[in-house]
């Protein structure tokens, strides 16, 4: 098999960054177990399109500025591409092509008929005004005609972007067609054909997993104390659905810090200061720890619900959770990884345990082709019978194969995508 440095020299450097090959990796170390031959190697090793564009935009002062965007989709044998945009200062073209590949691997891991794609603009979005953001979105929407479409590339919020980016993109795109068009992406409000419940969905489907991995090993998660890094839209709704559940969160963190209460927090009193003061900075009520020491916290369950590259060789020995829970993208590097899996530390792979968010990005996209729409109380039903027949593969693939899940996950997927490659062939 064709190893990450032979599948291409030139794509090193057009992708190369750690977060993408952390992605390669990830995909080295599941070929060996994967039904899959030296060409599907070759295939999957790399996007099938990366499109790179200046997006100029007239700021509010009248000066004009451009900024760096990208749209990288990595496998469409299944149906159009699926994924977030992102606008963050330190989006790359190799960040893009990571996430587009783990959605690749997610999408198949779920059945869906999607491959996996991601973009972003290179920006900072909290020193842009309103108008701004919705003039920078509109002239990236415009630049990826062609790029994006409903049976092509269906976009989604990520970092960043929310239900409104969602509508001035839809917008754009509908009045440069001539009528509307609400299944041009996922995500967006529900009175322009939103479906209910896809602002939890991620976070909620967090908690599927983990009670699902809970009744595997035997545990009740009642009596589960739980640690939150993120308190945002995944992180957020993870730690309510846990004490909703019975689950104590002893710990949650923002871009500020992070609070600790051996006792567990009160979530309503957390919610309640950051709604009045920004953030998490100066809670009363809790001790303050920084993020790392919140990773370091003594607990059974710690779900990673921030940002990529979290836990690593450094941390990972002094990580003291029974069982980790992947809510971000990449937050366990490849080093940590080994390390975790020498402890007996169980993960729940990000490209399962997040898949809650495209799973009902899915379901909009449905709704929005029928025009038919579901109530909250069926989509969530749907999506837990999607995650749990999702996990159970992947527990049961990594018990038969004696592997961990990330790598039954990886496989799972893989082998999806795989046979719908041979079957295909190529062409012409």
């Amino acid at each position: 098999m064709a190893s990450i440095e032979e599948l291409s020299a030139e794509q090193a450097l057009e992708w190369d960054t750690p977060l993408f090959r952390q992605a390669l990796t990830q995909f080295e170390q599941a070929i060996p177990y994967a039904d899959v031959n030296e060409s599907i190697v070759a295939r999957l090793g790399s996007p099938e399109r990366a499109v790179m564009v200046a997006v100029p935009i007239r700021r509010d002062a009248g000066l004009v500025d451009v900024f760096p965007a990208y749209r990288v989709q990595h496998s469409s044998v299944l149906g159009p591409t699926k994924g977030g945009i992102r606008y963050d200062p330190h989006v790359t073209l190799g960040e893009c092509a990571a996430l587009a590949v783990w959605m690749t691997w997610k999408c198949a891991l779920l059945r869906l008929p999607y491959g996996g794609a991601k973009g972003g603009i290179r920006c900072n979005p909290r020193e842009l005004s309103l108008a701004e953001l919705q003039r920078l979105t509109r002239r990236y929407t415009s630049e990826l005609r062609g790029v994006i479409g409903p049976q092509e590339d269906i976009p989604a919020p990520d970092m960043a972007t929310n239900e409104q980016t969602m509508a001035w993109i839809m917008d754009t795109y509908s009045m440069q067609v001539g009528y509307a068009v609400p299944e041009i992406v996922t995500g967006k409000p529900v009175a322009l054909g939103g479906s209910l419940f896809r602002s939890e969905a991620t976070g909620a489907g967090v908690v599927m997993v983990v009670e699902r991995a809970c009744e595997r090993l035997g545990w009740r998660l009642d009596e589960q104390r739980c640690v939150v890094q993120g308190f945002g839209n995944v992180g957020g709704v993870a730690a309510q659905e846990l004490v909703e559940k019975g689950a104590s969160v002893l710990a949650v963190s923002d871009i500020s810090g992070a609070v600790y209460s051996e006792r567990g927090l009160d979530l309503a009193s957390v919610r309640e200061w950051i709604a009045d003061h920004g953030t998490l900075e100066g809670y009363p009520e809790a001790e303050h720890v920084t993020n790392a020491e919140l990773l370091e916290v003594p607990c059974d369950i710690l779900v990673l619900a921030a940002l990529e590259g979290q836990l690593t060789g450094e941390n990972a020995p002094r990580i003291s959770a029974r069982l980790i829970a992947e809510g971000a993208n990449g937050p366990t590097t490849i080093e940590a990884d080994a390390i975790l899996g020498e402890r007996g530390i169980p993960i729940l792979p990000d490209v399962l345990t997040n898949a809650g968010g495209v799973t009902v990005s899915y379901f909009e996209w449905v709704q929005d082709l029928g025009r038919l729409f579901w109530t909250r109380n069926e989509i969530r039903a749907r999506l837990a019978d999607k995650l749990n027949d999702a996990f159970d593969r992947v527990w049961h693939l990594a018990a038969k194969k004696e592997i961990s899940l990330r790598q039954a996950a990886l496989i799972a997927g893989i082998n999806e995508v795989a046979a719908a490659l041979k079957a295909r062939g190529i062409y012409p």
